[in-house]
């Protein structure tokens, strides 16, 4: 008999690669053969797609059935194969058409009793079969609305191995059928929502008036951001607002966000948020955790998981070293890139880093500078665990101060009282001011002043070294207090000042505020 071909996609980190799943029956002893670089756990599909098969009532022939996955080059991961491979082995024995297989791609791991389980990473895998030119796209019915997410590709969705052998022309009688109900993601049947804070408005925040200026500076040009304050001066409440004063998702970078929750294995639901994750993974978190990593399949970490929002970490000192350091490079790329013996996997890393500490560990310190019952050298030990490289990569450093009786009770409007900001007010100047940076850099890659490289800022007729503007910054840099790369740093939060306060380009006040915003925690 002729051999038999469907196809299925291989996902290296988001990266997915078409498969062609060959299947050729042969008159030798019963056997399910797969080769083709499949893992441990593609290599066990043989029992399952012999046991759903014979419980589904359509049982593979008792003769040798050799699966061939190619390019056998290609590494292949995880069970998302099993339907691809149960219905090559159909058709290999005539029991359904072939014509109908080889145009379908098909994605979903086989229960024993033939339901078709919900499979992680369904998002990207029809993203890469689109790409691919495949328009028709078979998957479990758990997974379906995920699945439509993607333009222009058809999506049947199928709850078990029978119901998909009868769509490719199979006759067999459904009612047969035990696998009436789907399998869904853990029992859940609820439509999750992009994850994000848990809500609270910034008119909320009382006191401290510069720390939710330094937030809108964050916001509008998408500058990194680190607080230091004694424990309960508000670090948290600041940073959990910032994903509601950040503009909306662009549809492409809504899409680039549910394709790495859906690679995470959390649910998609049947709609694309638009609002930017949030992502605050605990101290204890592993370098692999946090850049993303795994045994097997590369799973993406928190920082990947945050692309296009925000990743929070709380009592930064308490990560371990290496846990930070791990973030230097995704700060400067946008990307983070994990090689393994076999595959590389690039995740996506553009996101706004918001670092929060205590200024010691005993944390009684009303500023860094202050007196507390730690030692100095305890201090100095405790702060020192964000490492120079990655502190010069922060645009912003502020002292969040502890709120006194005397803040409580003023008014809305004081200076000192609660901020009358609301974050829907917040999040108008921050578009404002990130259309404006657009439109400056209408024919360039970069949207925001936080993507700007230094040289480009520091060409003629914008900030050149010398000038008036920059003369507090050229002392600065003369004198050792900021290196070239927090020069340049500086240069972009002057522009983002500039562009909040709707100012053409920034003056030597803009530059004296941004050069004080990354050097107030020294101060």
């Amino acid at each position: 008999m002729p051999v038999a071909r469907t196809h299925a996609i291989a996902l290296v980190g988001l990266t997915g690669s078409v498969v062609e799943v060959e299947a050729d029956l042969s008159s030798h002893l019963p056997a399910l053969v797969i080769i083709g670089l499949p893992d441990a756990a593609l290599g066990e599909a043989r029992e399952r797609v012999r046991s759903a098969a014979s419980n589904a009532g359509c049982q593979l022939p008792p003769r040798r059935l050799t699966v061939n996955l190619s390019p056998a080059s290609l590494p292949k991961h995880g069970s998302g194969f099993d339907l691809a491979i149960a219905l090559a082995c159909l058709a290999a024995a005539g029991t359904i058409s072939r014509e109908s297989v080889e145009r379908f791609v098909h994605l979903g791991e086989l229960g024993l009793d033939g339901r078709l389980r919900p499979t992680h990473g369904i998002l990207p895998a029809v993203l890469a079969a689109a790409r691919a030119g495949h328009d028709r796209v078979m998957v479990p019915l758990a997974n379906a609305d995920e699945a439509r997410l993607v333009p222009g590709v058809e999506i049947v969705a199928v709850s078990s191995l029978l119901e998909a052998a009868v769509r490719h022309g199979g006759e067999f009688d459904l009612s047969a059928c035990d696998a009436d109900e789907p399998v869904r993601h853990g029992g859940d049947t609820a439509d999750v929502s992009a994850p994000g804070p848990a809500g609270g408005d910034l008119a909320d925040v009382v006191g401290n008036p510069e720390a939710v200026e330094a937030l809108l500076i964050a916001a509008a040009g998408g500058h990194h951001l680190l607080m230091a304050g004694p424990p309960g001066a508000g670090k948290t409440m600041l940073a959990s607002r910032l994903p509601g004063i950040l503009p909306d998702l662009t549809p492409d970078a809504a899409l680039e966000v549910a394709s790495l929750r859906s690679l995470a294995g959390e649910r998609i639901g049947g709609t694309l948020s638009v609002r930017p994750p949030f992502e605050a993974p605990h101290h204890t978190a592993s370098a692999a955790a946090m850049v993303g990593g795994g045994s097997r399949g590369i799973r993406p970490g928190a920082a990947a998981r945050a692309s296009h929002g925000v990743l929070f970490l709380d009592e930064a000192p308490e990560f371990p070293s290496s846990v930070l350091d791990a973030l230097r490079q995704p700060l400067e790329s946008g990307e983070i890139t994990i090689h393994r013996a076999n595959a590389v996997a690039t995740f996506p890393a553009r996101f706004q880093l918001v670092l929060a500490a205590n200024p010691c560990p005993c944390g009684g310190g009303e500023r860094v500078a202050d007196a507390c019952a730690c030692p100095p050298a305890t201090k100095r030990r405790y702060f020192a665990r964000i490492s120079g490289p990655l502190l010069d990569r922060v645009d912003l450093r502020l002292v969040v101060n502890r709120l006194t009786p005397a803040m409580l009770r003023m008014g809305p409007g004081d200076d000192l009282g609660r901020s009358v900001t609301t974050t829907a007010q917040a999040r108008e100047r921050v578009l404002r001011a990130q259309e404006a940076a657009a439109r400056r850099y209408a024919g360039t890659p970069w949207r925001t002043n936080a993507q700007v490289p230094g040289p480009w800022l520091r060409g003629e007729g914008r900030m050149h070294p010398g000038g008036v503007a920059t003369r507090a910054l050229d002392f600065a840099l003369e004198r050792g207090g900021v290196t070239m790369r927090g020069y340049d740093r500086v240069l972009k939060v002057a522009w983002t000042v500039a562009d909040l306060e709707g100012a053409a380009r920034p003056d030597a006040q803009h530059v004296g505020r941004a050069l004080g915003l990354r050097s107030g925690l020294a101060a």
